[in-house]
Order: C-alpha cells, then sequence, then structure tokens
C-alpha cells in the first residue's frame, strides 16, 4: 500500500521533466473491466482509499492525452494536466460500477470541464466568454475556425443551429477570437505614425474627470494596497511566498509544478495552500 500512496503521489503532479511524467503514467497498468468494477465497489460500499487512488492511477494517462489538446492556448501542458487530474478525481468520487459503463467514458465530462475551467480563467487578461452560450463557443468555434478560416453566412448558421446559439453569438465570438490582446500604448520605439493607431491616441477619457476625484481615487487604492499588505503579513511565510509568486510577480504568474518542485511538495498541495490562503485574505479584506 506504501508503494501505491508513493506512486499516487508522484503521478498526480508532473514535476519536472513533462516526459518522465508521461513515461510515469503510460507505465502504470489498465485495469480490466473486472478490476476496475471491483476498485469502484470498494470504493463505494467501504470507502476504500487505496482503490480509489488505483483508478486515478490506472486512468492519468487518458488525462495527459486530454490536456495535451488544449496546448494551442499557450498555457503550461503541466498545468492543464493537473487541472484534468482534479476533474478525474471528482468522476472517481462519482462514478456508479453499477450503472454499466467504464470509468473513462465517464471521467472525459469531468476531465474536460476542468480544464475548460482552467482555460477560460487564464487564456486572457480580458475575459472573452462569460456565458454558456459564449463558453460553448468559444472551444467548438475555435477548432471550426481551424478548419475554415472566416466564416461565410451559410456556416455562421450551420454553427448557430449546431451549437444552439443565434447566429449574432456566433459572429460576435468570431470578432473576439479574431482580435489580440493589444497594448494600450505601442512600444517607445515604434514609429510616429504608428502611435496614431494605439488605443491611447483615440480613447478619450472619462467625462467626469476631476482632479479632486483623481486624487480620492488615488488615496482609496493606496489604502487597499496597505490593507493587502496587512493581510499577507499575517500569513505564514511559505503561504505569502506562493500567492505573491501566483497572483502578485509582476513577471507573470508561476506555475504550480515550478512551485512544487520548489517546496518539494506536490502540486496539489500547492493548490491546496494556495486556495486556503486566498480564502483567509478574502475574509480579512471584506
Amino acid at each position: 500500500m506504501t508503494n501505491t500512496v508513493a506512486q499516487y503521489n508522484l503521478a498526480l503532479a508532473p514535476i519536472g521533466n513533462l516526459d518522465s511524467y508521461t513515461n510515469l503514467v503510460h507505465n502504470t497498468p489498465i485495469l480490466t473491466a473486472e478490476e476496475e468494477y471491483d476498485l469502484a465497489t470498494r470504493l463505494q460500499q467501504d470507502g476504500d482509499l487505496e482503490a480509489a487512488q488505483r483508478l486515478v492511477l490506472s486512468h492519468l494517462r487518458f488525462v495527459n492525452r486530454i490536456a495535451k489538446g488544449y496546448s494551442g492556448y499557450g498555457l503550461p501542458v503541466a498545468d492543464l494536466i493537473q487541472e484534468g487530474n482534479i476533474g478525474l478525481m471528482k468522476a472517481v468520487k462519482r462514478f456508479d460500477p453499477e450503472k454499466g459503463v467504464r470509468l473513462v467514458s465517464f471521467a472525459v465530462h469531468w476531465i474536460r470541464a476542468e480544464i475548460h475551467e482552467y482555460v477560460i480563467r487564464n487564456w486572457r487578461i480580458v475575459k472573452i466568454a462569460t456565458t454558456k452560450a459564449q463558453r460553448k463557443l468559444f472551444f467548438n468555434l475555435r477548432s471550426a475556425k481551424k478548419r475554415l478560416g472566416w466564416l461565410n453566412q451559410e456556416e455562421v448558421e450551420a454553427v448557430a443551429e449546431d451549437l444552439g446559439v443565434t447566429p449574432k453569438n456566433v459572429m460576435d465570438m468570431e470578432r473576439r477570437l479574431a482580435q489580440p490582446d493589444t497594448s494600450f500604448d505601442l512600444p517607445s520605439d515604434a514609429d510616429d505614425d504608428d502611435n496614431t493607431f494605439s488605443p491611447a491616441a483615440y480613447l478619450t477619457g472619462p467625462e467626469n474627470s476631476d482632479p479632486s476625484l483623481q486624487i480620492e481615487q488615488t488615496d482609496y487604492t493606496n489604502y487597499q494596497h496597505q490593507r493587502l499588505a496587512n493581510a499577507l503579513a499575517t500569513l505564514d511565510e511559505r503561504s505569502r511566498d506562493i500567492v505573491s509568486q501566483r497572483w502578485l510577480n509582476d513577471d507573470g504568474k508561476v506555475t504550480l509544478h515550478t512551485l512544487a518542485d520548489q517546496y518539494q511538495i506536490s502540486a496539489e498541495r500547492i493548490r491546496q495552500i494556495e486556495n486556503n490562503a486566498m480564502k483567509k485574505l478574502k475574509g480579512l479584506m471584506a
């Protein structure tokens, strides 16, 4: 049982070389239907955690395969795998062996759901998909555009009918996908002629640009920053460092597996520490 637990903890977090992790999960044997049924029954009836661990381990290769299909969004594959593993664990917890379906078929929905949420949260600074219809379009339309390029009216209507949304929803999402994130100010070395096309050149300020209101806003912002600093000071050193590297790093968000490698613990443990710290901060800032 000790070996199973150690392998389980190691396999859940793709720390270090991704190829090594891939080899590890692919060397884990696939369960037969009878083995899967027996393990799932033990988990459901007796709460057998070792049975749950074996079910998860034997299906990590499928998470790996699904997660790599989302690598085109520019997000770390290791983080995509980590999120997919969370979905797999949720599926194992809810799996009923008496339904007559294999766990892999049941788990696909949960794995994709966790990865979808992660992609939506992190793909763009400005969220491009906020409603249920937009989320459905985000993934399906992006895939369709790789095959079709810009959609004509007939294709727009076909996609809308297939996904149960309006043609306007399809065209709006197509425009969002085609528009890259743009810097408000162009780089300092850009030509003067180009500067006229930066948002800073044509976006006007608010109508009520009262200096006193601006000072009040600045004071409030400074006050909030001080409150955040005071709240961070209540965290232990490790939690404070993890939150800072994940959310307050000027050089970009540090991945879970990078922090896991730094602290020599699993990425799932890093995620738990981060969630607990964020809950405490939100309570102090409320």
